[in-house]
C-alpha cells in the first residue's frame, strides 16, 4: 500500500497462503475481500504491516480499504 494504492493491485498467491502487506503510507489501511468472509487484515497503522491467509480455494477475490473505498485490487488465487 502506497500513495493510497494496492502495489501490485492484482497479487497472485497459492491457495492457503500467507501473504504480509506493508503499509508505506501515512494512514491507516485494511485489506478486506469485498464478500466480507475471505479475509481481512484489520486496521494497519502508516508504516506497519499485517498478515492475511489467502482462501483454499482457486479464485479472483476483490478487496478493498475500507477506509479508503476508491482503493481497490483483486487477489488470484491459483
Amino acid at each position: 500500500m502506497e500513495n493510497f494504492a494496492f502495489r501490485p493491485a492484482d497479487p497472485e498467491a497459492r491457495p492457503g497462503q500467507q501473504i504480509t502487506v506493508v503499509n508505506k503510507d501515512s494512514a491507516a489501511h485494511t485489506v478486506t475481500a469485498t464478500d466480507g468472509d475471505a479475509f481481512d487484515t484489520g486496521s494497519i497503522s502508516g508504516g506497519d504491516s499485517g498478515t492475511f491467509t489467502a482462501p483454499s480455494e482457486a479464485g479472483r477475490y476483490a478487496f478493498v480499504c475500507t477506509f479508503h473505498p476508491n482503493m481497490t485490487g483483486t487477489l488470484i488465487v491459483r
